[in-house]
């Protein structure tokens, strides 16, 4: 372990040879909560990045927003900017009487690669709805306006949204938030210790059915395209082990929580920007778990090229 808690838990194989590794912390609770097994320091505080937006969706419902199905999954989404994430935000707002001008988030390139070339070919701009996060703005605009609160300046750490926010995530989270900072939409982040990212996710799939948090998470379920995209690692996950919630941040964090109250939260301390080091550990971890199934084996490993064909991988390393 290094002074920084963390410890190597992906390696980098180029043609048989270990050429690097990518570092983080990742710990995972037994289905009675206890702490099955773990590596580096995972009672260290994190930023969970957009893990966080299930439970800020379970604080716009507490707060009395009418969503359900497509659209609440949509509320706790980085979406990848697909038609359907774009039709499913324009309701949101349509539903509060509100328009895509009164969304804070910054404007953004969709993330789907196909979205964005289309956006490009018909020469079309960076926009606010074509956001990753717009799907939860929308949703804090339609608490908003169904609670007469000011929809300007909703962002603000204190406007009573984001205080019930907070509230939320540290109530799911079993801790305190304990580092405050400012996610790349604009929105509060909370910063929470990987543990209790495991517990909140937990806590959501083993709530009553008519609870917020498991309204939430069956939502996420049952519209997991909604929540990510098409071959998206989110969305294969939830579509291929029933059960299963998923939702990744950014800066290389994902967390998962099958039905039985099992959970893994990890994160990549390099960020790992292209995803390729998260799918292996995750899939590492639940295998450890005793999870099998078929849509693991296709992000068991992330494949490295050399002249435009297979010479490596990025493998987990725990």
């Amino acid at each position: 372990m290094t002074a920084q808690g963390v410890v190597p838990l992906a390696e980098i194989v180029r043609s048989g040879f270990t050429e690097g590794w990518h570092d983080g912390r990742l710990v995972a609770l037994g289905a009675d909560g206890a702490v099955e097994f773990a590596y580096g320091d995972v009672a260290e505080v994190m930023l969970p990045r957009s893990s966080n937006k299930p439970m800020q969706a379970v604080a716009m419902l507490e707060q009395g927003l009418d969503l359900s199905g497509e659209l609440l999954a949509l509320a706790a989404a980085s979406h990848a900017g697909e038609p359907f994430h774009l039709e499913g935000v324009r309701k949101i707002l349509a539903g509060a009487g509100l328009s895509e001008e009164d969304l804070a988030c910054p404007p953004d390139w969709p993330l789907a690669e196909a979205a964005k070339l289309e956006l490009v070919r018909v020469g079309g701009r960076k926009q606010r709805i074509t956001m990753n996060c717009s799907g939860k703005h929308a949703a804090m605009l339609a608490t908003c306006v169904h609670n007469s609160w000011p929809t300007v300046g909703y962002l603000d750490p204190g406007h009573p949204l984001q205080r019930a926010a907070r509230e939320a995530v540290e109530r799911l989270a079993g801790e305190p938030v304990r580092a405050d900072a400012v996610d790349g939409c604009g929105a509060p982040l909370y910063g929470i210790s990987l543990v209790g990212l495991a517990r909140a996710f937990r806590t959501a799939v083993l709530a009553a059915p008519a609870a917020p948090e498991r309204r939430v998470a069956d939502a996420m379920r049952a519209h997991p395209e909604y929540v990510s995209g098409t071959d998206r690692l989110d969305t294969d996950l939830m579509a291929g082990i029933p059960g299963l919630l998923a939702k990744a941040g950014a800066e290389g964090v994902q967390a998962v929580a099958l039905a039985d109250g099992r959970a893994v939260a990890l994160k990549v301390s390099d960020g790992d920007h292209d995803r390729r080091a998260v799918g292996p550990v995750l899939v590492a971890a639940l295998r450890r778990l005793g999870v099998e199934a078929e849509v693991l084996d296709r992000y068991a490993e992330t494949p490295l090229l050399g002249g435009g064909v297979p010479v490596g991988a990025v493998r987990s390393a725990i």
